[in-house]
């Protein structure tokens, strides 16, 4: 048996690739290059990564690939980083009817801005649908980070952005769904009532079952005489919590970041002993590992696809992408009685599409509905939005703080 073991063990050595080592340090350096350089000209971090991963990516230096290993290691970070995120807020900051009012207002007006400019462009009835439902998109762990870099994650536009980016994922779900279907030759409504149906039972599981089952196992973990001596083991616990709360998002179809972001918010008032504070360690941990995720969105691209016409495409589709998600948003912000300043916050922040966009590009193609050109235009678009909006937050004036209590 022990024989056996070793051989297993030589076996898996003799066919391990050392460029994934390779790959790691590389992604590694990178981000701490990047940290290095826009730290000293006080900019964002993020811009940075995503720059020089576009520098070590195919478009220019071909270092590194969008390989499977950059992938997985990139959807780790986005899980980890929203996670640690979800730790700043609490249930009734994400689940506010004035966010769902943001949230549907910048799903509706990117959609239908989206859809007739395909078709005026050219495209087919099912592209364009693709195109418009691209467009809904917001990303959670481009401007959630961005905001948590800014110090101003309490702050009421912070709040309606994240609570709304949320919500935006779970209607740019449905939308998807309804593309994919009319892809595969018509709308079948009890099939997306069965979405909306486990869309909801998740958040709702989440909210009433799941946090007080968590703040239990949390708290009575940490006093057992395993959780005592070795404190590591709590930490290991949370993570075990934000993953399977992850796995069931991806489950029924949402991103796996939505759902670490509410395990992450179901460990509000969790109590945590000094020497075994789960935050902390999470928040180390995801430090580590969030930046390759943001490199990652850089090394994506391949400026070398790009021809001249798809270039006025993309410059266009990044212009409606922009506006499309500011006036929708700024619009429902307004309907819900925020101010002009912060509801023009609001709308500057749901504007980066990155990961969420791309998801929705990479299916389109591979359904067979978008050329390769189109994909890279949603990939261009979303990169563009990523790199300006955290840019632009950072000279907006946010209102006073308010610290959860």
């Amino acid at each position: 048996m022990f024989n056996n073991t070793r051989t297993v063990h030589h076996s898996d050595m003799a066919t391990f690739d050392p460029s994934i080592v390779l790959q790691l340090a590389i992604l590694l350096l990178t981000a701490f290059i990047a940290y290095l350089i826009f730290t000293k000209i006080k900019q964002s971090i993020i811009i940075g990564e995503i720059l020089l991963g576009i520098l070590i990516g195919p478009s220019i230096l071909n270092i590194v690939t969008y390989t499977s290993f950059v992938q997985n290691f990139a959807i780790l970070g986005a899980i980890l980083l929203l996670f640690v995120i979800g730790f700043e807020f609490k249930i009734k900051d994400v689940y506010n009817l004035r966010y769902g009012i943001i949230a549907t207002i910048g799903v509706i007006v990117p959609w239908i801005t989206g859809f007739f400019y395909a078709q005026y462009s050219g495209y087919n009835f099912v592209t364009s649908f693709f195109v418009g439902t691209a467009l809904t998109a917001t990303s959670i762990a481009i401007t959630a980070n961005v905001l948590k870099e800014l110090g101003k994650l309490h702050t009421e536009p912070a709040k309606a952005i994240i609570g709304a980016a949320v919500i935006d994922d779970v209607l740019g779900l449905v939308v998807l769904s309804f593309a994919t279907q009319i892809q595969h030759g018509g709308i079948q409504y009890l099939d997306i009532l069965r979405i909306i149906a486990l869309v909801a039972a998740f958040f709702i599981f989440g909210i009433f079952a799941g946090r007080p089952v968590v703040r239990w196992l949390m708290e009575h973990f940490q006093e057992t005489s395993i959780g005592k001596k070795h404190v590591e083991t709590v930490l290991l616990l949370a993570f075990v919590i934000a993953f399977l709360f992850a796995a069931a998002a991806e489950s029924i179809g949402l991103s796996a970041i939505v759902g670490a972001f509410l395990a992450g918010i179901t460990m509000e008032g969790v109590r945590a002993r000094q020497d075994a504070d789960f935050r902390k360690g999470a928040d180390h941990v995801q430090m580590i590992f969030a930046p390759i995720f943001f490199v990652s969105l850089g090394i994506l691209i391949d400026f070398h696809q790009l021809t001249s016409d798809i270039v006025w495409f993309i410059i266009a589709l990044t212009i409606i992408a922009f506006l499309t998600k500011l006036v929708g948003c700024y619009l429902g912000a307004r309907i819900g009685r925020m101010n002009n300043h912060d509801a023009l916050i609001v709308g500057i922040g749901m504007a980066p599409r990155g990961e969420v966009a791309m998801i929705v590009a990479v299916l389109g193609l591979g359904y067979g509905v978008i050329n390769q050109d189109i994909y890279t235009a949603v990939i261009v678009m979303s990169l563009l939005t990523t790199l300006f909006v955290p840019s632009i937050l950072r000279y907006m004036k946010f209102p006073a703080e308010k610290p959860a209590t």
